[in-house]
């Protein structure tokens, strides 16, 4: 392993104070950089104790009080009664109109001790443990007394929520520090974390990694990071991020994370709403949107650039970082860890901004925990086996949960793939690691379905015959098994599976995987189909980050079949669904309560009240209906639903979405309608794009080149030949080939106005680039708006 060089004394500090320096011969052994220390004790608490008390079927004990366990508030009776609840514009918070919310940062406190302080006038209720005369400091187990449904202050606390249903919702709190602490105490000479550089697969045990966590957060607090700020992480992922991301909840902060194509202005937005004390960045690309912007960020004491060698002064390596800790005393970080509390936040979460700046989602150490817990119960996540890819964004909170949290409830092994995955490398690394859990938003799981399908394309004859045949008995297979069928494996599926699906599977690195999740965003149901046909079943998730990930799912493995095409599945174990004013075909929109719902967003106390109503109960915006079976389908959103000049409501994606299935050559739809006479839609082509940037080029796809010939005796190789052929030769045979689709598209409407009356092809494909897509790759249709106004007036003109 690389050694690290001591740490320069006269390298340049940002927060204006100089670190004392310990010099000792203990820590004379690195991991790329890292300290890798003895076993630590947790404020007297041993990782062997945990063991122990693990065994013994008990969780440590810290101040946590028996008034959870009482009394249901009328809200978590509602939903059994199936009344209604009012949603109250007051402030109420759940308690009284108490509260002064004239100036959001009042209360505000950057103390390092939990200790009552003088009480003010008046007191909103998740500040009330503040000035009750105890001192705080059984953490990091312990919960703050607390009757607050929400808050919106860094430091408030809020009442562990009551509206979940079953023994889940009764499981124990547990802070994020006890959690990775359980898992080194499981499985500690376990590999808990894997990446790799130079060519060689450089691994963390689950001690390097309590370890490290320990380290890190030891050297964020030498460098200035204070109680209730945060740790803004900007990069791709690494074993880096996840130290820094936990790092900053051990020493009491808060980790936040920031898109990597987020542009230097979003950066400060993000820093400034955080009070960010330290940035923690990649390379030097993120690093020059940091320094453009520092004199931007007053909280701003220290940057850590955590690949190569910063070469800018006052900006330390990681190297440097972990050396700084590891010659820090324990006795700040015990300190700062029994102020730590499972009900107050440790992650901002910020929003994508499709609709303005982001939100920063404050999530407790108990809605991570609790989450992952139910993620590992409901997924069947077994001890010691696991082995997941992480390469979604990690500032998403989808890939929180399934990189970082969910692994630590079962001591699983975290691969981080190539920073160009997303860009074709992901392929390589799954067929290498042959993950046994794998998540991915719609837009990987549609890359595969392209490539398998420019594949079936050019297979021909016997070859073509057979695969044809092998989907055709996988697709029956597992439709049967939706549907509840009594052994449905026929000797042809047997057959099938073993000649041709396995060989498909082994090919995409799914060999050992029994959990296929798309999340993030809707999936064309033909695409499921598809993956049906090779005895993948993809199934969806529903959620979003004011829930800490997901709120309902859909299973499918081998001992569970739960799963509906078109549903994201039932709400997850503990949680409780409800919908609100529903309509004559029972579409409402979804209401979530349980212990996975936000304590509120930072600083925005208007938008936490229009969130979180009176009972507790999270409003998504986003309507669904439930089947007599329980399976949850979104069918819209509120903010998304067109309303035409008729006064008839339309969900979009449905609409969209036939579209897509009916014309193969279609990458993006978006429907238009909204207070105008009829429907119209935007259509992108399917087209090549830089392996690089990921900017969408003019070069069409094969398959979009090869409906066109076939469909229309259209020899057209770019975009820009294809809007030739429509708006200026006016050929009609392509005309009626893109109009038969539409046509088949609107045979599936309820009405006539919800069937689309004209079209148009836009002259480049969508991107996060181009801005239309956000970093999840979600629509932001405002964009498109906004970007294409002119093109959708002469619709309508």
């Amino acid at each position: 392993m690389p050694s690290v060089a001591q740490i320069d004394e006269s390298l340049p500090v940002l927060t204006g104070f100089g670190i004392p320096l310990k010099k000792s011969n203990e820590n004379d052994r690195f991991q790329n950089g890292f300290v890798k220390n003895n076993r630590r004790h947790l404020n007297g608490i041993s990782v062997d104790n945990i063991k122990n008390s693990e065994k013994n079927g008990n969780h440590i004990e810290n101040g946590y009080t028996n008034g959870y366990h009482n009394g249901h508030l009328n809200g978590g009776e509602e939903i059994l009664n199936g009344e209604n609840p009012v949603r109250s514009k007051k402030l109420t918070n759940g308690v009284r109109l108490s509260g002064d919310i004239s100036d959001k940062k009042s209360f505000h406190t950057t103390d390092t001790t939990n200790v009552s302080e003088v009480t003010p006038t008046t007191v909103d209720p998740s500040l009330e443990w503040k000035y009750d005369g105890k001192v705080h400091d059984k953490g990091p187990d312990q919960v703050l007394p607390s009757e607050a449904l929400y808050t919106w202050h860094p430091d408030g606390a809020t009442r562990i929520s009551k509206l979940g249903i079953g023994e889940m919702s009764e499981r124990k709190p547990m802070s994020v520090p006890h959690l990775l602490m359980r898992a080194c105490a499981r499985a500690p000479q376990r590999a808990a974390m894997a990446v790799k550089r130079n060519g060689d697969w450089q691994k963390w045990t689950y001690t390097d990694y309590l370890n490290d966590v320990r380290t890190a957060a030891k050297g964020f607090i030498a460098l200035g990071l204070e109680r209730y700020h945060a740790v803004c992480i900007l990069g791709f992922n690494t074993p880096e991020w996840f130290l820094s991301d936990l790092g900053a909840i051990f020493a009491g902060g808060f980790a936040a994370g920031i898109y990597t194509t987020n542009s230097p202005e979003s950066c400060a937005y993000v820093g400034n709403d955080s009070r960010a004390n330290i940035f923690v960045v990649e390379d030097d690309k993120q690093l020059a949107k940091v320094l453009e912007i520092r004199d931007q960020l007053p909280h701003l004491k220290a940057i850590i650039q955590y690949t190569g060698e910063p070469t800018v002064p006052g900006v330390y390596s990681w190297s440097k970082l972990m050396m700084l800790g590891s010659q820090q005393s324990d006795d700040e970080l015990e300190a700062r860890l029994k102020t730590v509390a499972i009900n107050q936040c440790c992650t901002l979460i910020y929003t994508s901004g499709t609709t303005g700046n982001p939100k920063g989602v404050m999530l407790s150490h108990d809605n991570m925990t609790w989450t992952a817990h139910v993620n590992s119960q409901l997924c069947g996540f077994r001890d010691f086996v696991e082995e997941y890819i992480s390469f979604l964004p990690l500032s998403h909170v989808a890939a929180q949960m399934a990189d970082i949290y969910c692994p630590l409830t079962c001591s699983a092994t975290v691969y981080f793939a190539d920073k160009n995955a997303l860009k074709g490398t992901l392929i390589d690394t799954m067929k290498e690691i042959k993950p046994t859990k794998f998540l991915a938003v719609p837009r990987v799981w549609e890359k595969m379905y392209e490539k398998m399908m420019d594949i079936g394309r050019q297979t021909t004859g016997v070859k073509k015959m057979i695969a044809t045949w092998a989907k055709a008995k996988g697709l029956d297979y597992n439709m049967k098994r939706m549907n509840g069928v009594e052994d449905p494996e026929t000797f042809g599926f047997k057959m099938a599976n073993k000649i041709i699906l396995t060989k498909i599977r082994d090919a995409l690195g799914l060999t050992r995987c029994d959990l296929h999740l798309s999340g993030a965003a809707p999936i064309n149901p033909e695409i499921l189909k598809y993956f049906y046909s090779l005895n993948i079943v993809v199934t969806e998730v529903y959620g979003m980050s004011e829930c800490s990930g997901p709120h309902a799912m859909a299973v499918e493995r081998q001992d569970v079949t739960m799963f509906r095409l078109g549903s994201c599945g039932k709400t997850i174990l503990g949680a409780s669904t409800r919908l609100s004013n529903p309509d004559a075909d029972g579409n409402g929109e979804v209401c979530i309560g349980g212990r996975h719902v936000l304590m509120g967003y930072l600083d925005q106390p208007e938008k936490t009240i229009g969130a979180i109503d009176d009972g507790g109960w999270l409003h998504s915006e986003d309507i669904g209906k439930v089947d007599s079976d329980g399976f949850l389908y979104i069918t819209g959103r509120l903010k998304e639903l067109l309303i035409t000049a008729g006064g008839e409501n339309v969900a979009p994606v449905p609409i969209e979405d036939n579209v897509k299935t009916a014309l193969p050559i279609v990458s993006q739809a978006v429907l238009l309608g909204d207070r105008l006479k009829f429907l119209s839609i935007l259509l992108t082509l399917k087209t090549d794009v830089d392996k690089e940037t990921q900017e969408p080029l003019d070069k069409l796809l094969p398959v979009t080149k090869d409906w066109l010939k076939k469909n229309a005796d259209c020899n057209c190789e770019t975009v820009q030949d294809v809007m030739q052929e429509l708006y200026e030769k006016n050929n009609q045979q392509l005309v009626q080939a893109i109009q038969a689709g539409i046509d088949a598209a609107n045979k599936k409407a309820p009405s006539q106005a919800q069937k689309i009356q004209k079209w148009t092809i836009l002259p480049r494909d969508f991107s996060t680039f181009g801005g239309e897509l956000g970093p999840t790759l979600k629509l932001k249709r405002q964009t498109v708006y906004d970007k294409y106004s002119d093109t959708i007036s002469s619709l309508y003109n």
